[in-house]
């Protein structure tokens, strides 16, 4: 994989151009989108051009090129949305975040293949560690791309589980920041409570170069960040992690504790566990909203998939919804307390390895209560389940403590290695 934060140094001292990574990124993708997928649209010809763009070194992202996720409008490219419904769509102007990106130096070479709107009809990705193997969803070219060396960084967004769990599959980083940092104007919504922008990179190092550039924020990471109090946790959903991901997570610990760091078991009060299942209230009810528009024009060109859960979601009642986003907030205070006892959070990343086959994306049952509380979570990779495919395990945060949080998961991430 290609790290950004070498790279964009490597640029600064002069051993390498902007157009020396457009090149390398230009000849992976050469030699492997054919059978990743990866990309809805791309232009190398328009990368390498604006590669050569005198003084592109020494801005923040230092010419990088950085993959959106095409669910993020963008003018110089088609914004698909992974449904024949936008097919034809090109944005007027790009999301914020892409202007964030292009502010900061950083170039985009194409869009990355997302779901059907940004929910669970999979993509045509597969995952270049195994591709027969789902790279999960629904940023699944995002992930994919970084994880084949195509890319070192890319946007990908989550409302459940859309960055962890695909950074886990592929054996990437990846970041979701605390809830809304990153503004979300000129993407898709499926539910705005819920929607975050994440990115991809190698290594969390580079997550935290990259959010640095990006959002204008200080997010170096401290050489001596102290002694973090972990918290280990299985949360409610538990049970349905398989054993090479029980694995995983004790090996984690283990490696935390050999580090010399405080690690300890820890049961998630009952006012935080009930956001697990308040998120589907959330979600659907707002999606029922935010695809209003779809379902009522366009309901014949969308998945059954997707038909059949936004039928179920028109059900809910606002009273439901009123109760769920109390419970919510019931849980983000409970969350708070805790952390009064603890730095940061250990627990799974995804139930196992990626599922065999692409007719599914995987489950975001350990992602789904940490983006309702809007908690910073950092996949953190460099373990293996069956077959010998990636593993991760996650870093929870204190929201608003993004920093500390991938702090905490860069010392996991050396514990590991």
């Amino acid at each position: 994989m290609l790290s950004a934060r070498a790279l964009a140094a490597d640029i600064r001292s002069g051993r390498l151009t902007p157009l020396d990574v457009a090149e390398r990124c230009a000849a992976a993708i050469a030699a492997r989108e054919a059978e990743v997928g990866a990309f809805a649209a791309l232009d190398l010809d328009g990368l390498r051009r604006e590669a050569a763009a005198p003084g592109l070194g020494q801005t923040a992202l230092a010419g990088l090129p950085v993959g959106i996720k095409d669910v993020l409008d963008t003018v110089d490219f088609p914004t698909r949305r992974g449904s024949p419904i936008f097919a034809d769509h090109r944005p007027a102007s790009d999301a914020t975040v892409v202007r964030m990106v292009r502010r900061a130096g950083g170039l985009v070479p194409g869009k990355t293949e997302t779901t059907e709107l940004a929910f669970l009809e999979p993509a045509r990705t597969r995952n270049p560690r195994d591709l027969t193997h789902t790279p999960g969803g629904s940023s699944a070219g995002s992930a994919a791309a970084v994880a084949a060396g195509m890319l070192p960084l890319a946007l990908g967004t989550q409302t459940g589980g859309s960055v962890i769990r695909p950074a886990s599959f592929c054996g990437v980083a990846g970041f979701k920041p605390s809830f809304k940092l990153i503004p979300t104007t000129g993407i898709k919504a499926f539910s705005w409570s819920l929607d975050t922008i994440g990115l991809f990179a190698a290594g969390v190092e580079d997550l935290a170069f990259a959010m640095g550039a990006i959002t204008g924020r200080d997010f170096a990471l401290a050489e001596e960040p102290g002694t973090p109090r972990i918290a280990v946790v299985d949360t409610v959903e538990g049970a349905s992690a398989s054993d090479a991901a029980h694995a995983a997570l004790a090996e984690a610990a283990r490696a935390l504790a050999a580090a010399g760091l405080p690690v300890a078991a820890f049961t998630l009060p009952e006012a935080v566990q009930a956001a697990n299942a308040a998120h589907a209230l959330v979600q659907d009810f707002e999606a029922f909203l935010a695809l209003a528009d779809e379902w009522d024009r366009h309901r014949d060109q969308l998945s059954d998939l997707l038909r059949h859960h936004l039928g179920g979601a028109a059900a809910i009642t606002p009273e439901r919804y009123d109760e769920a986003r109390r419970t919510a907030r019931r849980a983000r205070h409970a969350l708070a307390d805790s952390f009064a006892g603890f730095d940061a959070i250990l627990t799974f990343s995804a139930p196992g390895i990626a599922p065999e086959g692409l007719a599914t994306t995987g489950l975001s049952s350990f992602n789904r209560m940490w983006t309702l509380l809007g908690s910073p979570c950092v996949n953190v990779p460099g373990l293996t389940g069956e077959k010998g495919l990636p593993i991760g395990v996650q870093i929870v945060g204190r929201f608003g403590r993004d920093r500390a949080a991938l702090e905490t998961a860069r010392l996991l991430e050396r514990a590991l290695s």
